[in-house]
C-alpha cells in the first residue's frame, strides 16, 4: 500500500474535493481517484462517498483516517530518524492572524536559509485551533498564543515576546488622552475570541469606559487602515507589522497596565522534528531582533 495514495486520500478528506485535492497536489482529478480506487481495491471497501458537490468518508473511510493520520505521522519520523541531518522533509507550521503579518516572513527568510530543503506548509487560525491542531499531531509546531490553561509535560514553549495592551489613533490625535479617546471616539473592536479581546475588556470595565463600538474585525492590518482614516480607534496587543509601519497612525501607551499576551511557538516534546523546530525557534529569535 503505497503512503503517497494514503495522504492524497487525507487530502481528497480535508478539502471535501477530488478535483481541489488534484489541483494542490498539481495531478490531474482523474490521477487522484485512481489513487482512491486503488486504495478501494486494496481495503475492499468503499471508501468516499458523494454529498452533492463534495466527497466525504464512508463509516470505512473514517476509520481509515484514524488509523492513517498517526500512520503517516510515523513514516514521516522514520524518514528523519533515518536521516539524522534533518535536512530535507516537510514542516507543518500553524500561525495566528498577527504572526503571518509580521513574524512569519522574516522568520521564514532566515529559516529557509538555515534548511534549504526543507518545505513549509503554515496553516492559519486561531490559537485554540493551533493548539488542538498540534495536539493531534496535525501540525507540527505553531506560532501562537499561550494557551490559557497550564500545559501539560507532553508539550513544549517558548516565548518570544510579551505584547502590553495599547490604544491605536489617527497620527493626529497622538496628543489626545488614551482614556478620553476611548470614551469619545468609535471603537474598532478587535476579533472575538481571539488574544487580546478579554484584556481589553477586563481593562475598559476596570476604567469605568462604555466605548461606542463602530466596527468589529480580526485583522490588525486592515484595523490599522481604518484608524489611519479615521473612522475610530482601537484598543489592540502592541505588535507591528511592516504593512503598517507607513500607515499615519500612533500607538499610545495606556496609564495603567493589563495581564500582557505571551506570543511564541508551542510544539511536542515528542515531535521527530526536533531539529527542525530548534531552527524554527532560533529563527523566530533572529526575526524578531530585526524587527518590522
Amino acid at each position: 500500500m503505497e503512503s503517497e495514495f494514503l495522504s492524497h486520500f487525507l487530502l481528497v478528506v480535508d478539502t471535501g474535493s477530488i478535483a481541489e485535492a488534484a489541483r494542490r497536489l498539481d495531478l490531474t482529478p482523474a490521477g487522484v481517484a485512481q489513487q482512491i480506487h486503488t486504495l478501494e481495491k486494496e481495503l475492499d471497501t468503499k471508501l468516499l462517498a458523494r454529498a452533492g458537490r463534495t466527497v466525504r468518508p464512508t463509516e470505512a473511510g473514517y476509520r481509515l483516517i484514524e488509523r492513517c493520520r498517526p500512520l503517516l505521522r510515523e513514516i514521516d519520523g522514520l524518514k528523519l530518524h533515518v536521516n539524522q541531518e534533518q535536512t530535507k522533509g516537510e514542516l507543518r507550521l500553524g500561525a495566528i492572524n498577527t504572526a503571518l503579518h509580521s513574524i512569519i516572513p522574516d522568520m521564514m527568510a532566515s529559516f529557509a536559509m538555515q534548511y534549504p530543503n526543507v518545505n513549509v506548509s503554515i496553516h492559519f487560525d486561531t490559537s485554540v485551533r493551533l493548539f488542538r491542531a498540534v495536539e493531534s499531531g496535525e501540525l507540527d509546531a505553531a506560532v501562537c498564543l499561550h494557551p490559557s490553561f497550564t500545559l501539560t509535560k507532553d508539550f513544549a514553549w517558548e516565548q518570544l515576546r510579551e505584547e502590553p495592551l495599547m490604544v491605536l489613533a489617527p497620527a493626529v490625535w497622538a496628543e489626545r488622552d488614551p482614556h478620553e479617546l476611548l470614551r469619545n471616539e468609535p471603537l474598532i473592536r478587535y476579533g472575538s475570541s481571539l488574544g487580546g479581546e478579554k484584556q481589553a475588556n477586563l481593562y475598559l470595565r476596570k476604567h469605568g469606559i462604555v466605548p461606542r463600538e463602530r466596527f468589529k474585525l480580526s485583522s490588525l492590518v486592515a484595523i490599522a487602515m481604518m484608524v489611519e482614516r479615521r473612522l475610530g480607534v482601537a484598543i489592540i496587543p502592541n505588535t507591528s507589522s511592516p504593512l503598517t509601519k507607513r500607515l499615519k497612525v500612533v500607538s499610545i501607551a495606556l496609564p495603567d497596565d493589563v495581564e500582557r499576551r505571551r506570543f511564541g511557538v508551542i510544539w511536542q516534546r515528542s515531535s521527530s522534528h526536533m531539529r527542525l523546530i530548534d531552527g524554527l525557534i532560533k529563527a523566530a529569535h533572529e526575526a524578531l531582533k530585526k524587527g518590522p
